[in-house]
């Protein structure tokens, strides 16, 4: 067994090295591959702001449906009225 190593020595190094640069190689591409998908998640997401933004707009939209199937009148076509700018308002703020 010395002796096999001995007189392969070279061979057996570069065999080891070229199985690590192969390693190496399929490791760098997993790592793009990760940092591109969260690169598009971030890209998806919304920020905190944002994010309150859209929940408000929800709510507004929510409470108008419910003024709406309630069928009651003059006081709520004022809030109608009012959550329609409200909502005007926070689109145009994107």
């Amino acid at each position: 067994m010395k002796q096999f190593i001995k007189n392969n020595f070279v061979v057996i190094v570069l065999v080891i090295a070229l199985l690590t640069f192969f390693k190496g190689c399929s490791d760098s591409r997993e790592l793009t591959k990760i940092k591109n998908e969260i690169k598009a998640i971030k890209d998806s997401t919304y920020t905190k702001s944002e994010l309150n933004r859209e929940l408000k707009i929800s709510g507004l939209e929510a409470e108008k449906r419910m003024i709406q199937a309630t069928d009651r009148k003059m006081l709520d076509v004022r809030r109608q009225t009012e959550i329609e700018e409200e909502i005007k308002l926070l689109k145009e703020q994107k």
